[in-house]
C-alpha cells in the first residue's frame, strides 16, 4: 500500500531547487499522493513552470497566525507533558548554535500545526530534504505522532553546522544520502549506528528533456557555467581563468548562468578585469531557457570550492543536465563530484580552485573535439543509468512503502 506522503522543505518555490520539484512529480507520476509543507513561503520573480501548480496545493502555516497559536495551545492542554518535554529537548539539543536555536523556536510552534495537519490528512511518511530545519520540524512532528520520517541529506545540511544532526539522524527511520561521499562522512562521525540507516539514492533527471548539443551560431568557444552565485560555486575563478584566455587570444563567449549574493561583486570584477565583450552574466532562467542555453554550449565549468565553513558541493544537478546535453564538462574535485563527473571518462576534473588547471582543460577541449565528444557521449550514458529520475525515485518511493506508519509506533510514544 502507497502511504500520502509529506515533504517537509526550508522555502517554497525557491529557483535552485529543481531536483526536489522532480522527484515530487515524479511520485505523483508513480501513483503517490504528495503533500508539500515549506517552512518558508518565498516570494521569487521567476518560478518555474512545473512548480506553479504545487503553489495552490502545499500547506502553508504561517509563525504565529490564530491557526497555528490555537493548535499549539490544543497540544498544550491535550499533551502538557509530552509538549513541554519536546519544546525543552529541542532547546537543549540546539544550544551550541545561538543560529539554529532562535530558527528552532521558529520551527517549534510551526511543526506543531504540521502534525495536527499531517494527522487529519492520515500522512504515512514525512520526508525531509536537508537535515536542518525541515528535518527538526520532522523529530518535532514524529514526537508528536509517532508517524515516521526520513531524511535526504545533500550538502551544508551535514558539512557545515552539525547542530542536533545526531538526534535528527537517530530519529529517522532511514537516512538517504545523495553521494556515496556523503555517507561516507557520516559513518566517519557516527559509526556503525547510522552507517545502518542510509541508502545512497542519487538525484536524477530525465534526459529525454535534454537535446544533444547544437553547433553555437559564433565561432567562438561556448563556455558556460549554471548555479546560484555564492562562494562555494566558484565563479570567480571562472572568471580569473577567462582573464587568462583573453590574454592568450583564445576565441571564446562565456556565459554565468544564476543570481545570487555574488551577483555585483562578479560584475564589478568582469567589468574590472575589461571582460564585458566576452564574459556575460545572464542571471536566473527557468528550467526550460536553461536547456536552450545547454545546449548551444561546448564546455561546461563549475569550478566549486571548498569555504573556510566548509561549505561545498553535494552533486550538482547541473552537472547532469550539462552531461545530459552532450556537453563537455569541467569540474572541481571536490565531495560527490568524482561520482558523476569521472576523469578522463565522463568529463574533466581540477584541483578546487586551481585557475591555471581550468585553463588549460578549457584549451585541451577546444583542441581535440573528438576526445571532448566521447566524454561527453559516456557522461550522457552514466546519467541514464545512475541517475535517473524515473529510477531513482522508485527506489526512494519503496522505502516510503517499508517505512509507512503502522498504528502503534513504539518510539513515537516514547
Amino acid at each position: 500500500m502507497k502511504p500520502k506522503v509529506a515533504y517537509i522543505v526550508s522555502r517554497y518555490p525557491h529557483l535552485p531547487e529543481t531536483f526536489i520539484l522532480r522527484e515530487m512529480n515524479e511520485l505523483v507520476e508513480q501513483g503517490f499522493s504528495v503533500e508539500l509543507f515549506p517552512l518558508v513561503m518565498q516570494r521569487q520573480s521567476l518560478v518555474h513552470p512545473e512548480a506553479a501548480h504545487w503553489l495552490d496545493e502545499l500547506h502553508h502555516v504561517r509563525f504565529f497566525s490564530w491557526k497555528c497559536i490555537r493548535a499549539n495551545l490544543r497540544m498544550m492542554f491535550r499533551r502538557p507533558c509530552r509538549y513541554c518535554a519536546i519544546f525543552f529537548q529541542m532547546l537543549w539539543f540546539n544550544l551550541s548554535s545561538v543560529r539554529f536555536l532562535l530558527r528552532a523556536l521558529f520551527i517549534f510552534p510551526v511543526a506543531v500545526e504540521m502534525a495536527e495537519e499531517m494527522q487529519a490528512l492520515e500522512i504515512g511518511h514525512i520526508h525531509a530534504h536537508y537535515a536542518t530545519h525541515p528535518a527538526l520540524a520532522a523529530w518535532i512532528i514524529w514526537r508528536f505522532t509517532g508517524i515516521p520520517y526520513s531524511i535526504s541529506v545533500h550538502a551544508h545540511d551535514i558539512f557545515v553546522n552539525r547542530t542536533m544532526l545526531k538526534q535528527k539522524l537517530d530519529g529517522a527511520v532511514f537516512i538517504r544520502a545523495i553521494s556515496q561521499f556523503n555517507k561516507a562522512f557520516l559513518v566517519h562521525l557516527y559509526g556503525a549506528q547510522v552507517e545502518q540507516k542510509i541508502q545512497v539514492i542519487h538525484c536524477g533527471i530525465s534526459t529525454d528533456r535534454y537535446t544533444h548539443k547544437q553547433n553555437p551560431v559564433s565561432s567562438d568557444f561556448q563556455i558556460i557555467n549554471i548555479g546560484s552565485l555564492q562562494p562555494y560555486k566558484g565563479q570567480a575563478h571562472l572568471v580569473e581563468a577567462c582573464t587568462m584566455l583573453k590574454e592568450q587570444g583564445f576565441p571564446f563567449h562565456c556565459r554565468i548562468v544564476g543570481g545570487g549574493e555574488l551577483q555585483s561583486a562578479l560584475a564589478k570584477q568582469i567589468e574590472q578585469l575589461g571582460l564585458s565583450a566576452c564574459v556575460e552574466l545572464v542571471g536566473p532562467k527557468t528550467e526550460n531557457e536553461v536547456t536552450l542555453l545547454l545546449a548551444g554550449s561546448d564546455c561546461f565549468v563549475l569550478p566549486s570550492v571548498v569555504t573556510p565553513s566548509g561549505k561545498m558541493e553535494g552533486i550538482p544537478v547541473v552537472l547532469m543536465e550539462a552531461l545530459a546535453s552532450n556537453i563537455a564538462v569541467i569540474a572541481s574535485d571536490i565531495s560527490g563530484i568524482p561520482e558523476l563527473v569521472r576523469d578522463q571518462v565522463s568529463g574533466l576534473l581540477v584541483p578546487p580552485g586551481d585557475v591555471d588547471a581550468i585553463v588549460r582543460q578549457i584549451v585541451w577541449l577546444q583542441a581535440h573535439p573528438k576526445e571532448a565528444v566521447k566524454m561527453a557521449a559516456a557522461g550522457r550514458k552514466l546519467v541514464e543509468s545512475e541517475f535517473n529520475i524515473s529510477i531513482n525515485t522508485l527506489e526512494l518511493a519503496n522505502l516510503f512503502i517499508q517505512f509507512q506508519y503502522k498504528k502503534k509506533v513504539t518510539a513515537g510514544e516514547k
